[in-house]
């Protein structure tokens, strides 16, 4: 009899083992799932963040203090807005506190670079991107002159006839949606200044004069939202 039961208990206990080694497997395995997938999902979106943030450092320094200043509220169908840029609320819910101090607004993560903390977005947060169609503020960058700002100390480049007038034209559609000069003084002076700031700089005749209207930063904290 105690035969049976030492064997009764032993075959118990493996079984009991096996039990438990399954679910951790299985466990392991979702969880493996999981992490894959977020990394998939974070690679759907194809924006480039950084000259996202270039083309959203040049609607706040070149255009937003004159925008301001007219007391005009920018159309939400104005691609210039900011709900109509992918990375808006990640920004926003960025928190520095020191030169090399970050903190992500969502979870309170610290990091030692704004890279870092960005990287921390697309792996952890990307589901809290407004993916929807068209909010891509770097498919922008032609009209905005992103390069010229982001490359401002690399050689020049031979122009090109063709990719001048694809931004020109990108530049007098966006001065047209977002500046109807039908719409009040403020809309058309603000759509002439659009033109003078933006557009008249995309020509491969004369000199180019980027941003003739001049920068005004637009100084605010980076916080939290809550």
């Amino acid at each position: 009899m105690k035969k049976i039961t030492a064997t009764s208990l032993i075959l118990l206990m493996i079984s009991l083992f096996l039990q438990q080694t399954l679910s951790k497997e299985i466990l392991g395995d979702a969880a493996e799932r999981n992490v894959k997938q977020e990394k998939e999902q974070a690679h759907e979106v194809h924006c480039s963040r950084e000259r996202s943030r270039a083309a959203w450092n040049i609607i706040e320094e070149y255009l937003m203090p004159f925008v301001e200043r007219e007391n005009y509220q920018i159309s939400t169908k104005c691609r210039l807005h900011p709900d109509n840029d992918l990375f808006r609320n990640q920004e926003q819910h960025k928190i520095q506190v020191d030169t090399n101090d970050w903190k992500c607004g969502y979870c309170k993560k610290s990091f030692h670079a704004e890279k870092y903390l960005d990287q921390h977005f697309d792996s952890r947060h990307y589901n809290l991107l407004n993916v929807s169609e068209g909010k891509c503020l770097a498919d922008l960058c032609g009209a905005l002159h992103c390069d010229f700002v982001m490359n401002s100390k690399s050689p020049k480049t031979k122009c090109k006839p063709a990719a001048v007038a694809k931004n020109r034209h990108l530049c007098e559609s966006l001065a047209d949606t977002c500046f109807p000069p039908n719409q009040g003084r403020s809309a058309s002076r603000l759509h002439e200044l659009f033109l003078r700031q933006f557009c008249n700089a995309h020509t491969c005749s004369g000199k180019k004069k980027h941003f003739p209207e001049g920068r005004k930063v637009r100084f605010y904290l980076r916080t939290a939202v809550a």
